[in-house]
């Protein structure tokens, strides 16, 4: 029986191993330009199956209502702003996104420190999934002071997701077109939020034992290290990049956020919204991992894709447009918020992200 019991324990524990260490590489930047424009993009990593995510359009006046653990119904509320950004898994879930008010909002996977409040069903009516957490907030809120308020009235709970047989653990970036920013954490059931003045973000640990990491790196810098004479040798560096010696290069959460600092601190100035993505999706090509670059052994890696990072996205919260691409082809496409009419129905609308799962190569060949 003891027996029986130590190899279930051994099995539950390697599932639950499976689905919180894998794939949690997704990275989180953001940039502003000279002309006060405010650009956020990131990266979404996830390598044991494509999560088929699709352009959401949510219109004003669409009716939500929040998941709970026993499916009764959660919080109900009504969209006062129209969205676009990325679901996934064919939900009507916003994994990444932004409002037509320049507010934008990232999920982050958070595995192993992602601790949501007990439900209660007596509370049923206050709370929610986390799945339903970026919907709630781009859909209600215009700025991150609005968004502390409403975090303040919501109980986060835990929701099963069939899918990977756990509630998901994860934690949120979000901007606003000032360029102030926060991350919020779910800390021993409560809901924590932290200033996020670095404006980047990875994913385990907390966000304060990030920020306390960086000191580690103070030396690091974009300026090259001097020569130095010892025992009469003049030493020089072997060549360019030597102020960034010392930069972790690994795909663990805690490297990629401080390449992340470093590339967003030492980032090219950039005088207008157009030069400021470009920059964007230069550095956020660091971060893109190759299957089985973030997994553990014996975890789950598909066959079916060709990259772990499935797309990176890029928002401009001033002038209102998304950018994007994907695994599948790298041409940067976009949906410009001011040629939709948010308030002229209430479906929703979904556009794939690739017309064809494949890059358009144009042919340059000169004709002789």
């Amino acid at each position: 029986m003891k027996n029986q019991i130590t190899k279930t324990l051994i099995v539950a524990l390697a599932i639950f191993s499976l689905f919180t260490n894998a794939i949690n590489a997704c990275t989180g930047i953001t940039l502003k330009a000279k002309d006060g424009a405010v650009i956020y993009g990131r990266t979404m990593e996830w390598g044991s199956f494509d999560l088929e995510s699709r352009v959401l359009v949510v219109p004003r006046g669409h009716q939500f209502t929040g998941e709970t653990p026993d499916h009764k119904p959660g919080i109900t509320w009504k969209a006062t702003y129209g969205i676009v950004g990325m679901d996934a898994v064919g939900k009507v879930i916003i994994v990444d996104g932004m409002n037509e008010k320049g507010l934008a909002v990232g999920l982050f996977y958070h595995p192993g420190f992602a601790e949501y409040a007990d439900y209660d069903s007596a509370l049923a009516a206050q709370s929610m999934s986390a799945m339903d957490v970026g919907l709630y907030l781009l859909s209600r809120c215009a700025t991150v002071a609005e968004v502390r308020v409403a975090m303040a009235k919501i109980r986060v709970v835990p929701v099963l997701e069939p899918l990977i047989g756990i509630a998901p653990p994860v934690h949120f970036f979000v901007t606003d077109r000032s360029g102030a920013s926060i991350v919020i954490e779910f800390v021993h059931g409560e809901t924590k939020i932290y200033d996020a003045p670095l404006g980047v973000i990875t994913n385990a640990p907390g966000y304060e034992w990030h920020e306390i990491n960086v000191r580690n790196y103070l030396n690091l810098s974009s300026i090259a290290v001097s020569d130095k004479n010892m025992a009469n040798i003049n030493f020089r560096p072997l060549g360019g990049g030597s102020g960034m010696i010392g930069l972790p290069g690994d795909n663990t959460p805690p490297s990629r956020f401080i390449r992340a600092v470093a590339f967003t601190q030492t980032a090219r100035p950039t005088a207008t919204v157009d030069e400021t993505m470009y920059e964007l999706f230069r550095i956020l090509d660091n971060f893109n991992i190759p299957l089985g670059g973030a997994e553990g052994a014996g975890e789950n890696v598909s066959t079916d894709m060709r990259s772990a990072t499935i797309w990176t996205s890029g928002y401009d919260t001033k002038n209102l447009v998304m950018y994007y691409h994907t695994q599948n082809n790298r041409r940067v496409r976009m949906v410009d918020f001011k040629r939709i009419d948010f308030g002229k129905s209430d479906f929703l609308v979904r556009v794939p992200l690739d017309k064809q799962k494949k890059q358009d190569i144009e042919d340059v060949t000169p004709q002789t």
